[in-house]
Parts: C-alpha cells; structure tokens; sequence
C-alpha cells in the first residue's frame, strides 16, 4: 500500500487538480467580474473597481468617462416620514391656496396635461422630498427652481399634502388588471442586480418617499428613467436609481415606461 500522503505538493494528481480548480476558479471571477459588467455597461464603467463593485451588487458614486472632469453633486440628504406631514384640514387648505401658482404645469387638479408629473394622489412624503431637493439643488430643473426659490419648509408640507388629498384618476379597474405586469416589473432581472420595480413603487411594497408610477405620463417617466441612466439626475439616496437605471437597457426602460404610463 502506497505511503505517499494525497493532499501533498509532491503527489501529482493533488497539484494538477487544485491547479485546475484554480484556474477556473479565476477565469469564472474574471467573466462575471470584469467580461459582463464591461459587455453591459460599456459606456459608464470607469475602471476595473468599479466592475467589480457593479457586479457585486454594491452601489457606486463614480461618474462615466464623459463626466470625470464634471464636479461632483452629493445625493439627497432629505429624512422625511409619515408623521412630520400631518393632513389636518388647515394645511391642505393652505396648500391648495399655495397650488394655484403650480396649475400651469400640474392642473387645476393635480392631473397635467403638459407631460409634466401627476400630483393628483401621489404620496405626500415624495412631494415634499423633491420640493427639498429642487430648493436645494440637489434635483436640478430650470422650471422648478425659481417657483421653489423662496418659499418655506411649511409651505412644502402644506402643498405635499393637499396634492396627497386629491384623488388620483386611474383607468376602470377592469383595464388595470388586464394589463399584465412585464417581468422587469414583477421579478427585475436578479442576474444584473437589477429589483423590480413594484418593490419599491407600489404594487408588492411602498417605500418612504418614493413616487407612484402608475398614471404618469411616459415621456416624464422615460425622460427620468434615462437622466438616472446618464448620470444628470442624482437626488437619489446612495444612488440606488442611478444603478439600477444604468443596468436596464433601452428596451426594458420602454417596457416599463409603458406599462406604468397605462396603469
């Protein structure tokens, strides 16, 4: 019987299978950390960390090789909750007086029919944040800024819950449930780390402070999805939109900004 130890440097088969194992082993952590990222985010990647970072699932602050001399904009640092935008008759009543000024672009009753956000029903906490964000510049729009220029954190409130007051109009119901949620949608595509959209947007969860999609128009919903996608928009907190707007391709982003501008 053989003496020779098997999990030894001198006996050759131990040496050439962990060699083996080796091998793939690296060649495995190169195509799914450096190949992929780079064949599907060619254009926005910086570097081999950051490869790596996207990969990983872990959300990244660098900005695309176009955008490397640009300064950097620091993302929302806006905490809201349920509690501090209290819906009593006064301040809805205030905000409906503060919203004759946003009826242009919103309608009368918060429903636009400029291609610009529905407010009609959205939730009160998404309001207030992006009105915090276009104050501070941390969400940029040449419209907004000089209508939220001057005015106060209260005044931000009242307006956030009367548009949260009016009623959002919504196809029949009949029509909602016949248009099937798309895959990207319902389930995302877990293999680019990409969630679905409904567990943030309504539909399986809310989360604090993030808009409804449904019944927006597309061209405002195609446009923001793409402002992530680029870069431009960065009031998202840890840049989670950025990521997972950068990951989608340009099918996907009309699949759901369809099926959410039907709803």
């Amino acid at each position: 019987m053989s003496t020779e130890r098997i999990f030894s440097l001198k006996n050759p088969w131990f040496t050439g299978a962990f060699g083996a194992v080796a091998v793939i082993g690296i060649l495995a952590a190169l195509v799914g950390f450096v190949w992929m990222p780079y064949t599907q985010n060619e254009k926005t990647i910086t570097g081999l960390w950051d490869a790596i970072c996207r990969a990983a699932g872990a959300p990244v602050t660098s900005v695309s090789a176009g955008q490397a001399g640009e300064q950097v904009v620091r993302a929302s640092d806006v905490v809201v909750s349920p509690q501090m935008l209290a819906a009593d008759n006064l301040s809805i009543g205030r905000g409906a007086t503060l919203a004759l000024q946003c009826t242009m672009c919103h309608g009368a009753r918060g429903m636009s029919g400029a291609n610009t956000p529905n407010l009609a029903g959205q939730n009160a906490e998404s309001i207030y944040k992006q009105l915090r964000d276009y104050q501070s510049r941390h969400r940029s729009s040449a419209i907004m800024a000089p209508h939220v220029r001057n005015i106060g954190d209260q005044d931000m409130r009242d307006l956030a819950v009367y548009y949260a007051y009016l009623p959002r109009m919504t196809p029949p119901a009949t029509l909602r449930q016949q248009l099937k949620a798309p895959a990207i949608v319902q389930i995302g595509a877990p293999m680019r780390n990409i969630p679905p959209c409904a567990s943030c947007h309504g539909g399986s969860d809310q989360k604090a402070a993030t808009p409804l999609l449904d019944g927006e128009p597309a061209s405002y919903i195609r446009s923001q999805l793409l402002a992530f996608a680029n870069g431009s928009r960065r009031n998202d907190i840890h840049g989670q939109m950025r990521y997972i707007a950068q990951q989608m391709t340009p099918e996907e982003i009309e699949i759901v900004t369809r099926y959410y501008s039907q709803r």
